[in-house]
């Protein structure tokens, strides 16, 4: 799959990707991307595609699809085994990757394709999806007609003060998570799991606001929940990143079956810590996984909302938060009729 940098005729322009839509197709423009998409009612066959508009990234063109193969591609559909990547190419200034895998939507099957490209410190993609052969020709003639305008060198650096401006929203807005499990040790040395776990999620919006929900259980000190929650803003400034909290409460309840909440026990105020970090997005190859990775700069003083440093010691002082398996949901389950409530502008939230 390669972008063609001749022209075409009736050609299209949305940001720096020029196509042809394919006779028929129905198209749905926002600020965040284009899709294009085609259904036959009679058999249910579709094919999609979603071109989003390019945002600025200071990762290289491996890390930013794999990146948006996880946002994508896999928090869209399940996959069946990893992505057959074909040869990088370059074309006008762009360094471009692509590959595609089967997936499983329900009682369908189908074919998922990503393209990104990468340039003037910039990302675009362009992903497809269809669950039949009859749209072949048309994803085959719309792919040779795309065409992305010449890379323009921008700044790698990210100096907004607010993270309104989409510089950088891109990269770190929806939803990362630090994700552990409750265990202990046993008499031979090993470590025996419990059914209790300490999740913990940000919800870093586009326009410059948060939300964090921490969600404890376990098994081994007490036999209660514990639900943290607050909410408020996020500067940006160069790697750093400030989080500034304006609220913020903490409810215990008792244990239902499973991990479900069951009767509130009571509610207090969370201790509010305005703290700045230093902020990396580091690909993990081995496990193709990549970390919003948070450094504070003491040494000895860790914070309540992301608890002990991670033990990971690549970055010293640090704490590692990663896209939830499904990276447009949240993972952690709130109690039925709980008072802490999401705010509706969480970009990737329900």
């Amino acid at each position: 799959m390669v972008m063609s940098c001749t022209s075409f005729a009736q050609k299209q322009t949305f940001d720096v990707v020029a196509y042809t839509l394919p006779k028929g197709w129905q198209e749905k423009k926002s600020e965040a991307g284009i899709q294009l998409s085609s259904t036959d009612t009679k058999t249910s066959a579709y094919a999609v595609v979603v071109i989003t508009k390019s945002m600025v990234s200071s990762l290289t063109a491996s890390e930013n699809f794999n990146n948006d193969w996880l946002k994508l591609v896999k928090g869209t559909v399940q996959i069946n085994g990893e992505p057959t990547i074909q040869n990088p190419t370059k074309e006008n200034g762009w360094d471009i990757i692509s590959g595609n895998a089967n997936y499983t939507d329900g009682a369908n099957n189908g074919i998922a394709t990503l393209l990104t490209a990468t340039g003037g410190n910039k990302v675009v993609s362009v992903v497809s999806m269809t669950n039949s052969k009859q749209y072949q020709n048309d994803l085959s003639t719309f792919l040779s007609s795309l065409e992305l305008s010449k890379a323009v060198l921008g700044s790698k650096s990210y100096t907004n003060t607010v993270a309104t401006d989409g510089v950088r929203t891109n990269a770190i807005t929806g939803i990362w998570g630090q994700y552990q499990n409750e265990n202990f040790s046993t008499a031979g040395g090993g470590r025996q799991a419990t059914a209790g776990y300490d999740w913990r999620e940000y919800y870093l919006n586009t326009n410059g606001t948060y939300q964090f929900l921490q969600k404890n259980i376990s098994y081994l000190y007490n036999n209660n929940i514990v639900i943290a929650y607050e909410k408020g803003g996020y500067k940006i400034n160069g790697n750093q990143i400030e989080i500034v909290p304006k609220s913020g409460i903490v409810e215990v309840w008792s244990k239902g079956n499973s991990d479900k909440a069951g009767k509130l026990l009571k509610t207090e105020k969370r201790k509010l810590e305005k703290i700045s970090y230093t902020f990396t997005l580091h690909y993990f190859s081995a496990i193709r996984e990549i970390n919003l990775v948070l450094q504070y700069a003491t040494t000895t003083t860790t914070t309540t909302r992301d608890g002990a440093f991670s033990s990971n010691n690549l970055f010293p002082n640090a704490w590692y938060y990663k896209r939830p398996f499904n990276p447009n949901k949240r993972s952690i389950e709130l109690p039925e009729g709980t008072s802490i409530r999401f705010e509706n502008n969480i970009d990737t939230a329900p």
